[in-house]
């Protein structure tokens, strides 16, 4: 199908604008964080928490998102989804997903948690992933003081924040701790040297360029052997068995299209219980678009279907 008429008009609009791949790092964070402006109204929430979590280097920010079913005085303890943002390791923070994560804790009845982490590069790989699995531990630790239930714990992120929580799932497996309920995956980078047909295909002209996906890999990435690590690619990890049952969301026209199906079908193969959905005619970073692209709506409300089940098997 072609590209959505709303997503069409995104494209539109930053056609002639500086590309990621020749921005400064202080600019391409300011066009992250224009992201926010492209989302409705904030929905409100019971509560927002501001805290923190013990990172490797330091304190590093969480922001908790309590639905109304999560209140003191709520009889049960409300599942969590400990999310990370995506914005190519080099940028994004906890307010560029503040609409996406107010929504999902109100429909879905979860918990929510944003956390932040260090970012490339200032600090390289591996310092994101060391840190969300930081964050990880503490709210299996804490999440109990804010209503949460630490034995039904889902992952989550988008583009690089996907990579965080497909990684984070398999330094959890590893570490034998108990299950995690779902990893939830939206339109994540999985692998800085995929060669596959999306990446020709959509090169140019889909907000994300394969140009700007290399260029955020450069900044992330110490060095060319980095990307044979597995918390770099989480592909390469020696198994996949075991790991959380997963939702894998990617969209028509985008260059890391085909990696994230790629992974997707590497998770099932390893008998992973794992539902892939393509939303055809959207692009790259749509989640994050609500008030602009209204299809944006189909990520939402498949997350939110997805959770639902996980956290009720």
């Amino acid at each position: 199908m072609p590209v959505d008429a709303a997503a069409q008009g995104i494209i539109d609009a930053l056609s002639g604008s500086t590309p990621f791949e020749k921005m400064t790092v202080d600019e391409a964070r300011a066009a992250v964080a224009s992201f926010a402006g492209l989302q409705k109204p904030h929905r409100e929430v019971s509560k927002v928490v501001d805290a923190e979590y013990p990172g490797p280097a330091g304190p590093q920010k969480v922001r908790i998102y309590i639905p109304e079913s999560g209140k003191p005085g709520s009889d049960k303890p409300l599942p969590v989804v400990v999310y990370f943002h995506g914005g190519g390791f080099i940028a994004g923070d906890l307010a560029v997903a503040e609409e996406p994560n107010r929504a999902l804790a109100i429909d879905a009845g979860v918990i929510v948690v944003a956390a932040s982490y260090r970012l490339a590069p200032e600090h390289p790989f591996p310092a994101a992933t060391d840190d969300t699995f930081a964050a990880l531990q503490w709210v299996a630790d804490s999440i109990g003081e804010y209503g949460g239930d630490a034995s039904r714990i889902a992952v989550m992120g988008d583009s690089a924040g996907g990579n965080l929580a497909a990684v984070a799932a398999q330094r959890w497996r590893d570490e034998g701790r108990p299950a995690l309920s779902a990893q939830v995956l939206v339109y994540p980078v999985i692998d800085s040297t995929a060669e596959l047909a999306s990446r020709a295909d959509f090169k140019d002209g889909f907000v994300i360029s394969a140009a700007d996906l290399d260029a955020f890999w450069a900044h992330y990435l110490p060095g060319p052997e980095d990307a044979e690590n597995p918390r770099a690619t989480p592909s390469r990890a020696a198994s996949l068995a075991g790991l959380a049952p997963a939702l894998v969301i990617s969209t028509e026209f985008e260059v890391a299209r085909d990696e994230a199906e790629a992974y997707a079908a590497q998770l099932a193969a390893a008998a992973v219980p794992t539902e892939t959905l393509r939303v055809d005619g959207l692009i790259h970073g749509t989640y994050w678009m609500s008030g602009a692209v209204p299809r944006s709506n189909e990520i939402h409300e498949a997350v939110v279907k997805f959770l639902r089940q996980r956290f009720a098997a």
